[in-house]
Protein backbone atom coordinates (compact mmCIF):
# COMPACT_ATOMS: atom_id res chain seq x y z
CA UNK A 1 0.00 0.00 0.00
CA UNK A 2 1.45 3.31 -1.22
CA UNK A 3 2.20 5.94 1.88
CA UNK A 4 -0.28 9.23 1.90
CA UNK A 5 1.26 12.31 0.85
CA UNK A 6 1.45 14.61 3.56
CA UNK A 7 -0.82 17.83 3.02
CA UNK A 8 1.72 21.24 3.06
CA UNK A 9 0.04 24.47 3.54
CA UNK A 10 -0.17 27.24 0.63
CA UNK A 11 0.91 30.93 0.40
CA UNK A 12 1.61 32.26 3.85
CA UNK A 13 2.20 36.14 2.54
CA UNK A 14 -0.99 35.63 0.04
CA UNK A 15 -3.20 34.68 2.85
CA UNK A 16 -1.77 37.52 4.73
CA UNK A 17 -2.43 39.95 2.13
CA UNK A 18 -5.87 38.27 1.69
CA UNK A 19 -6.27 39.28 5.24
CA UNK A 20 -5.69 43.22 4.53
CA UNK A 21 -1.49 43.68 5.34
CA UNK A 22 0.18 45.32 2.71
CA UNK A 23 3.66 43.32 1.28
CA UNK A 24 3.84 45.08 -1.61
CA UNK A 25 5.31 48.80 -3.26
CA UNK A 26 3.02 48.80 -5.64
CA UNK A 27 2.06 47.79 -9.19
CA UNK A 28 4.41 48.93 -12.03
CA UNK A 29 3.01 50.04 -15.19
CA UNK A 30 4.62 50.27 -18.36
CA UNK A 31 3.00 50.38 -22.19
CA UNK A 32 6.39 49.34 -23.68
CA UNK A 33 8.15 47.23 -21.83
CA UNK A 34 9.73 44.98 -23.79
CA UNK A 35 9.10 47.03 -27.63
CA UNK A 36 12.90 47.13 -28.21
CA UNK A 37 14.16 43.64 -27.26
CA UNK A 38 11.19 41.09 -28.09
CA UNK A 39 7.70 41.60 -29.79
CA UNK A 40 5.73 40.55 -26.33
CA UNK A 41 2.88 42.50 -25.60
CA UNK A 42 2.32 44.77 -22.95
CA UNK A 43 3.06 43.28 -19.17
CA UNK A 44 1.60 44.80 -16.06
CA UNK A 45 4.82 44.39 -13.45
CA UNK A 46 4.62 43.89 -9.74
CA UNK A 47 7.02 43.93 -6.84
CA UNK A 48 7.10 42.62 -3.39
CA UNK A 49 8.87 45.35 -1.91
CA UNK A 50 8.97 44.86 1.77
CA UNK A 51 12.71 43.85 1.90
CA UNK A 52 11.26 41.09 4.88
CA UNK A 53 7.69 40.36 3.25
CA UNK A 54 6.19 38.10 5.08
CA UNK A 55 8.83 37.94 8.15
CA UNK A 56 8.28 41.81 9.01
CA UNK A 57 4.85 40.16 10.58
CA UNK A 58 6.82 38.04 12.98
CA UNK A 59 7.82 41.52 14.85
CA UNK A 60 4.65 43.87 13.50
CA UNK A 61 1.56 41.15 14.49
CA UNK A 62 3.06 37.92 15.21
CA UNK A 63 -0.90 36.85 16.29
CA UNK A 64 -1.82 37.42 12.47
CA UNK A 65 1.08 34.46 11.62
CA UNK A 66 -0.82 32.18 14.14
CA UNK A 67 -4.27 32.85 12.52
CA UNK A 68 -3.02 32.06 9.08
CA UNK A 69 -0.87 28.37 10.69
CA UNK A 70 -4.46 28.32 12.08
CA UNK A 71 -6.56 28.27 8.95
CA UNK A 72 -3.69 26.12 7.00
CA UNK A 73 -4.56 23.29 9.93
CA UNK A 74 -8.31 23.91 9.18
CA UNK A 75 -8.03 23.23 6.18
CA UNK A 76 -6.32 19.46 6.22
CA UNK A 77 -2.38 20.80 6.17
CA UNK A 78 -0.07 18.25 7.77
CA UNK A 79 2.65 20.51 7.64
CA UNK A 80 3.01 24.32 9.00
CA UNK A 81 5.93 26.26 7.33
CA UNK A 82 7.25 28.99 9.53
CA UNK A 83 7.17 32.93 8.39
CA UNK A 84 11.17 32.74 8.42
CA UNK A 85 11.83 32.11 4.30
CA UNK A 86 12.63 35.96 4.27
CA UNK A 87 14.15 36.24 7.89
CA UNK A 88 18.18 36.76 8.48
CA UNK A 89 20.26 37.80 11.40
CA UNK A 90 21.92 40.74 9.07
CA UNK A 91 18.35 41.64 7.78
CA UNK A 92 16.51 41.92 10.95
CA UNK A 93 19.52 44.07 12.21
CA UNK A 94 19.31 45.99 9.01
CA UNK A 95 15.77 46.75 8.41
CA UNK A 96 14.55 46.61 12.14
CA UNK A 97 16.82 47.64 14.06
CA UNK A 98 17.48 44.71 15.87
CA UNK A 99 20.56 43.45 18.05
CA UNK A 100 21.84 40.27 16.67
CA UNK A 101 20.86 38.14 20.04
CA UNK A 102 17.46 40.14 19.35
CA UNK A 103 17.14 38.96 15.71
CA UNK A 104 18.20 35.08 16.47
CA UNK A 105 15.14 35.09 19.07
CA UNK A 106 12.87 36.72 15.90
CA UNK A 107 13.61 33.98 13.58
CA UNK A 108 13.07 31.60 16.69
CA UNK A 109 9.46 32.78 17.57
CA UNK A 110 8.62 32.20 14.02
CA UNK A 111 8.81 28.45 14.84
CA UNK A 112 7.48 29.06 18.48
CA UNK A 113 4.07 30.58 16.99
CA UNK A 114 3.86 27.63 14.24
CA UNK A 115 4.41 25.05 16.92
CA UNK A 116 1.92 27.09 19.52
CA UNK A 117 -0.94 27.33 16.95
CA UNK A 118 -0.12 23.25 16.48
CA UNK A 119 -0.78 22.68 19.60
CA UNK A 120 -4.08 24.93 19.93
CA UNK A 121 -4.98 23.37 16.94
CA UNK A 122 -5.07 19.75 18.36
CA UNK A 123 -6.45 20.56 21.52
CA UNK A 124 -9.51 21.86 19.50
CA UNK A 125 -9.94 18.77 16.97
CA UNK A 126 -11.67 15.52 18.31
CA UNK A 127 -10.77 13.35 14.64
CA UNK A 128 -9.06 10.52 15.53
CA UNK A 129 -7.63 9.85 11.78
CA UNK A 130 -5.68 13.45 12.20
CA UNK A 131 -2.07 13.48 11.91
CA UNK A 132 -0.01 15.16 14.35
CA UNK A 133 0.89 18.29 11.92
CA UNK A 134 4.27 18.85 11.89
CA UNK A 135 6.22 22.55 11.72
CA UNK A 136 8.67 23.08 8.80
CA UNK A 137 11.48 25.73 9.34
CA UNK A 138 11.69 27.61 6.52
CA UNK A 139 15.00 28.66 4.91
CA UNK A 140 14.83 31.21 1.92
CA UNK A 141 18.08 31.63 -0.83
CA UNK A 142 20.69 34.32 -0.16
CA UNK A 143 18.49 36.06 -2.79
CA UNK A 144 15.93 36.33 -0.98
CA UNK A 145 18.07 38.81 1.57
CA UNK A 146 19.54 40.70 -1.59
CA UNK A 147 16.23 41.63 -2.60
CA UNK A 148 16.95 41.96 -6.12
CA UNK A 149 15.04 38.91 -7.85
CA UNK A 150 18.47 37.29 -8.24
CA UNK A 151 16.45 34.23 -5.99
CA UNK A 152 15.01 33.54 -9.18
CA UNK A 153 18.17 34.04 -11.69
CA UNK A 154 21.26 32.80 -8.84
CA UNK A 155 23.07 35.26 -10.26
CA UNK A 156 24.68 35.44 -6.92
CA UNK A 157 26.57 32.47 -6.95
CA UNK A 158 29.29 33.43 -9.50
CA UNK A 159 30.46 35.84 -7.28
CA UNK A 160 29.96 33.23 -3.64
CA UNK A 161 31.61 30.19 -2.69
CA UNK A 162 30.56 27.39 -1.39
CA UNK A 163 31.78 28.59 1.93
CA UNK A 164 30.86 31.89 1.68
CA UNK A 165 26.89 30.38 1.38
CA UNK A 166 27.38 28.38 4.41
CA UNK A 167 28.41 31.15 6.55
CA UNK A 168 25.19 32.82 5.18
CA UNK A 169 22.49 30.02 6.11
CA UNK A 170 24.15 28.40 9.18
CA UNK A 171 22.91 30.87 11.68
CA UNK A 172 19.78 30.82 10.08
CA UNK A 173 19.46 27.17 10.01
CA UNK A 174 20.79 27.17 13.72
CA UNK A 175 17.73 29.27 15.22
CA UNK A 176 15.30 27.45 13.10
CA UNK A 177 16.90 23.66 14.67
CA UNK A 178 17.42 25.69 18.30
CA UNK A 179 13.83 26.14 18.27
CA UNK A 180 12.85 23.43 17.78
CA UNK A 181 11.48 22.97 14.02
CA UNK A 182 10.72 19.50 13.15
CA UNK A 183 12.07 19.55 9.66
CA UNK A 184 13.74 22.31 7.90
CA UNK A 185 12.35 23.55 4.27
CA UNK A 186 15.33 24.74 2.32
CA UNK A 187 12.83 26.27 -0.43
CA UNK A 188 13.35 28.04 -3.50
CA UNK A 189 16.70 27.10 -4.01
CA UNK A 190 17.88 28.33 -7.57
CA UNK A 191 21.42 26.87 -8.12
CA UNK A 192 23.38 24.08 -7.20
CA UNK A 193 26.14 25.99 -5.22
CA UNK A 194 23.54 26.98 -3.07
CA UNK A 195 22.48 23.56 -2.90
CA UNK A 196 25.81 21.99 -1.79
CA UNK A 197 26.14 25.10 0.92
CA UNK A 198 22.38 23.57 2.34
CA UNK A 199 23.75 20.07 2.13
CA UNK A 200 27.34 20.27 3.47
CA UNK A 201 25.44 22.77 6.12
CA UNK A 202 22.99 20.16 7.37
CA UNK A 203 25.58 17.70 8.01
CA UNK A 204 26.38 19.90 10.79
CA UNK A 205 23.28 19.09 12.31
CA UNK A 206 22.97 15.48 11.95
CA UNK A 207 19.54 14.82 13.72
CA UNK A 208 17.95 17.22 11.79
CA UNK A 209 15.83 16.09 8.61
CA UNK A 210 15.02 18.41 5.98
CA UNK A 211 13.62 19.07 2.37
CA UNK A 212 15.52 20.74 -0.92
CA UNK A 213 13.53 22.85 -2.68
CA UNK A 214 14.34 24.39 -6.03
CA UNK A 215 12.75 27.56 -7.94
CA UNK A 216 12.58 26.46 -12.01
CA UNK A 217 13.14 28.25 -14.99
CA UNK A 218 10.03 29.12 -16.38
CA UNK A 219 7.53 32.34 -16.47
CA UNK A 220 7.49 33.12 -12.74
CA UNK A 221 11.53 33.47 -13.59
CA UNK A 222 10.92 36.25 -16.20
CA UNK A 223 7.81 37.78 -14.08
CA UNK A 224 10.05 38.16 -10.57
CA UNK A 225 13.04 38.97 -12.63
CA UNK A 226 11.99 41.68 -14.35
CA UNK A 227 9.54 43.31 -11.94
CA UNK A 228 12.87 44.64 -10.12
CA UNK A 229 14.85 45.14 -13.24
CA UNK A 230 11.67 47.72 -14.64
CA UNK A 231 10.87 48.81 -11.10
CA UNK A 232 14.65 50.15 -10.75
CA UNK A 233 14.34 51.15 -14.25
CA UNK A 234 11.56 53.66 -13.18
CA UNK A 235 12.76 54.70 -10.84
CA UNK A 236 16.58 55.58 -11.65
CA UNK A 237 16.31 55.51 -15.72
CA UNK A 238 20.25 54.37 -15.79
CA UNK A 239 19.31 51.00 -18.42
CA UNK A 240 23.17 51.06 -19.30
CA UNK A 241 23.54 50.44 -15.57
CA UNK A 242 20.85 47.34 -15.40
CA UNK A 243 23.35 45.85 -18.55
CA UNK A 244 23.65 42.32 -16.84
CA UNK A 245 19.85 42.23 -15.68
CA UNK A 246 18.41 42.78 -19.05
CA UNK A 247 20.76 40.48 -20.43
CA UNK A 248 19.38 37.47 -17.77
CA UNK A 249 15.75 38.99 -18.84
CA UNK A 250 16.35 38.47 -22.44
CA UNK A 251 17.79 34.79 -21.79
CA UNK A 252 14.35 34.07 -19.20
CA UNK A 253 12.24 35.23 -22.08
CA UNK A 254 13.86 32.62 -24.46
CA UNK A 255 13.69 30.01 -22.37
CA UNK A 256 9.77 30.77 -20.73
CA UNK A 257 8.88 27.33 -20.89
CA UNK A 258 11.77 25.57 -19.60
CA UNK A 259 11.14 21.99 -18.05
CA UNK A 260 14.48 20.68 -17.46
CA UNK A 261 16.75 23.76 -15.65
CA UNK A 262 16.24 24.91 -12.64
CA UNK A 263 16.71 28.81 -12.10
CA UNK A 264 20.26 28.96 -12.88
CA UNK A 265 20.21 27.77 -15.88
CA UNK A 266 21.37 23.44 -14.95
CA UNK A 267 19.49 21.00 -15.09
CA UNK A 268 17.22 19.94 -12.68
CA UNK A 269 18.47 16.17 -13.12
CA UNK A 270 21.84 18.13 -11.70
CA UNK A 271 19.96 19.56 -8.92
CA UNK A 272 18.54 15.97 -7.75
CA UNK A 273 21.89 14.56 -7.37
CA UNK A 274 23.36 17.11 -5.03
CA UNK A 275 19.84 16.03 -2.92
CA UNK A 276 21.12 12.48 -3.20
CA UNK A 277 24.44 13.28 -1.39
CA UNK A 278 22.56 13.79 1.62
CA UNK A 279 20.98 11.24 3.84
CA UNK A 280 19.16 13.99 5.93
CA UNK A 281 17.41 15.02 3.50
CA UNK A 282 13.32 12.99 3.11
CA UNK A 283 12.54 15.10 -0.21
CA UNK A 284 13.37 17.16 -3.13
CA UNK A 285 11.88 19.10 -5.56
CA UNK A 286 10.28 21.78 -7.19
CA UNK A 287 8.03 24.79 -5.63
CA UNK A 288 6.97 28.19 -6.87
CA UNK A 289 6.56 27.81 -10.37
CA UNK A 290 3.40 27.07 -12.31
CA UNK A 291 1.50 23.92 -11.21
CA UNK A 292 1.51 22.62 -15.19
CA UNK A 293 4.57 22.31 -15.30
CA UNK A 294 5.84 19.81 -12.30
CA UNK A 295 4.75 16.84 -13.67
CA UNK A 296 7.30 17.17 -16.68
CA UNK A 297 9.96 18.26 -14.14
CA UNK A 298 9.96 15.37 -12.07
CA UNK A 299 9.79 13.07 -15.12
CA UNK A 300 12.78 14.55 -16.65
CA UNK A 301 14.64 13.55 -13.05
CA UNK A 302 13.32 10.39 -12.36
CA UNK A 303 16.22 8.41 -13.47
CA UNK A 304 18.47 10.58 -10.80
CA UNK A 305 16.38 10.60 -7.54
CA UNK A 306 17.36 7.53 -5.21
CA UNK A 307 14.14 5.14 -4.10
CA UNK A 308 14.35 6.36 -0.46
CA UNK A 309 13.98 10.30 -1.69
CA UNK A 310 10.83 11.45 -1.47
CA UNK A 311 9.56 14.10 -4.40
CA UNK A 312 8.40 17.39 -2.54
CA UNK A 313 6.13 19.51 -4.55
CA UNK A 314 4.65 22.83 -3.97
CA UNK A 315 3.83 25.07 -6.63
CA UNK A 316 2.11 28.28 -7.46
CA UNK A 317 -1.84 28.07 -8.23
CA UNK A 318 -3.23 27.30 -11.88
CA UNK A 319 -4.22 31.52 -12.77
CA UNK A 320 -3.06 33.06 -15.49
CA UNK A 321 -1.53 36.47 -15.66
CA UNK A 322 -3.59 38.69 -17.77
CA UNK A 323 -1.64 41.84 -19.01
CA UNK A 324 -5.44 43.91 -18.33
CA UNK A 325 -6.53 42.72 -15.25
CA UNK A 326 -3.50 41.00 -13.18
CA UNK A 327 -4.43 37.27 -12.19
CA UNK A 328 -7.34 35.90 -13.31
CA UNK A 329 -9.15 33.78 -10.42
CA UNK A 330 -10.53 31.16 -12.37
CA UNK A 331 -7.91 28.92 -12.99
CA UNK A 332 -7.45 26.97 -16.73
CA UNK A 333 -6.89 23.65 -14.56
CA UNK A 334 -7.69 22.77 -11.03
CA UNK A 335 -4.57 22.86 -9.04
CA UNK A 336 -6.10 19.80 -7.21
CA UNK A 337 -6.64 17.65 -10.17
CA UNK A 338 -3.04 18.03 -11.26
CA UNK A 339 -1.83 16.65 -7.90
CA UNK A 340 -3.12 13.15 -8.81
CA UNK A 341 -0.09 13.35 -11.64
CA UNK A 342 2.29 13.88 -8.50
CA UNK A 343 1.20 11.58 -6.98
CA UNK A 344 1.63 9.00 -9.59
CA UNK A 345 4.87 10.16 -9.80
CA UNK A 346 5.57 9.43 -6.17
CA UNK A 347 5.13 12.60 -4.85
CA UNK A 348 4.60 12.56 -0.62
CA UNK A 349 4.89 16.19 0.06
CA UNK A 350 2.35 17.82 -1.62
CA UNK A 351 0.89 21.35 -0.73
CA UNK A 352 0.97 24.90 -2.77
CA UNK A 353 3.41 28.16 -2.80
CA UNK A 354 2.22 31.75 -4.19
CA UNK A 355 -1.31 32.73 -4.59
CA UNK A 356 -2.61 28.95 -3.34
CA UNK A 357 -4.85 29.38 0.02
CA UNK A 358 -6.60 27.17 2.47
CA UNK A 359 -9.59 26.48 0.17
CA UNK A 360 -7.05 25.16 -1.99
CA UNK A 361 -5.18 23.19 0.06
CA UNK A 362 -9.01 21.43 1.65
CA UNK A 363 -9.40 20.61 -2.38
CA UNK A 364 -5.95 19.25 -2.45
CA UNK A 365 -7.00 16.83 0.70
CA UNK A 366 -10.08 15.99 -0.40
CA UNK A 367 -8.74 15.14 -4.22
CA UNK A 368 -6.21 13.36 -3.13
CA UNK A 369 -8.36 10.89 -0.07
CA UNK A 370 -5.69 11.77 2.74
Amino acid sequence: MDPSPFILDGGLATELEASGFQLQVGTYYHTDLLSTITSLITLVLYLQGDPLWSARILHANPQAIKDVHYRYLQSGSDVITTATYQASIEGFVKYLDLRPEEAQQMIMSGVQLAKETVREFMSSTVSENRREPVVAGSVGPYGAFLHDGSEYTGAYEEKMTVEELKDWHRPQIQCLVKAGADLVAMETIPGLKEAEALVEVLREFPEVKAWLSFSCKVTDTLHYMLCYLMANFIHKTLATVYAHELDIAINAVRVFQDIHNISSGRRFSEAVQVACRSSQLVAVGVNCCPAPLVKPLLESAKSHKKADLGWVVYPNSGEEWDPKTGWKTKKQTSFAKLSLDWKDQGALWIGGCCRVGPADITELKEQLHV
